[in-house]
């Protein structure tokens, strides 16, 4: 039997920096606001990821090397475009991981797989955010362009590069203005819940996701939950790497050794 065509890699959604043709698992990461893919280059030349993962980043248009395309500022337009840019990558598993809007994003393609294939992740990894059920206003995409920049300092997940060159500056504060609209205008429709494990990630000082908030993704699946507590706050991962993916790892392994355990019951 021939081997499937690789999917095509030329799609301007999604970077492939880790690649894997066969890859046993894809990780799809989501970035956050004001983020890119390229956050996550470390993630995936890290020496603890698990090596027979592909490593998948979404680039939201309007950035890097999309700097000409429109912002998009609403989350389910931009969750039904990556629906559509992951179609041709499901002829393996995939696992979703997303960090703060990202985790939102993370969880609506989730839902949107589920409900036109009937194919969840296999893994849903969401890092520094409240449960999409956990509603708090938010006003940052109102903030002065002073006060928003000083919004990125104190939440440190900026290149100081950035915020002290009026140049960059002012060429990343729309961008981060157009992602905080998206997430803070964001409001849940009740859905029922996923059936594939979530795992949660957070810092113990993140003021942006309380642990009571985060421990409510339990109620976004019927399938096993798990939550990771790190020393920091909302950019925790920065520091904590390898402990970041070392539980990406861990639970994959976990699923895998699950999976085949079904398949060889059902024989």
């Amino acid at each position: 039997m021939s081997a499937s065509p690789p999917p095509d890699m030329s799609d301007p959604w999604i970077r492939r920096f880790r690649p894997r043709p066969e890859a046993d698992v894809r990780l799809v990461c989501f970035p956050h606001a004001g983020g890119s893919a390229t956050y996550y280059q470390p993630l995936a030349q890290s020496p603890t990821l698990l090596p027979d993962a592909e490593i998948l980043a979404v680039q939201y248009p309007g950035r890097q090397d999309r700097r000409k395309e429109p912002l998009l500022d609403h989350v389910p337009d931009l969750a039904d475009r990556i629906t559509e840019a992951l179609a041709p990558f499901d002829d393996r598993p995939l696992a979703f991981f997303g960090h703060s809007m990202g985790a939102v994003l993370a969880y609506e393609v989730a839902q949107r797989l589920g409900e036109r294939t009937g194919k969840e992740p296999c893994h849903l990894f969401v890092s520094g955010r409240r449960a999409p059920s956990r509603f708090r206003p938010g006003t940052v995409h109102l903030l002065s362009d002073a006060d928003l920049a000083a919004e990125l300092r104190r939440a440190g997940g900026t290149d100081p590069l950035f915020l002290n060159d009026e140049e960059l500056l002012a060429e990343i504060l729309p961008i981060v203005r157009n992602d905080y609209r998206a997430i803070e205008l964001y409001r849940w429709t009740p859905a029922p819940p996923l059936t594939c494990p979530i795992t949660a990630l957070m810092g113990d000082r993140d003021e942006q996701a309380a642990q009571d908030d985060v421990t409510a993704w339990r109620q976004h699946t019927d399938g096993p939950f798990d939550l990771k507590v790190f020393s920091g706050g909302h950019f925790y991962l920065n520091t904590h790497l390898k402990g970041v993916t070392e539980t990406i790892s861990h639970a994959l392994t976990g699923d895998a050794r699950q999976a085949a355990t079904a398949r060889g019951t059902a024989r």
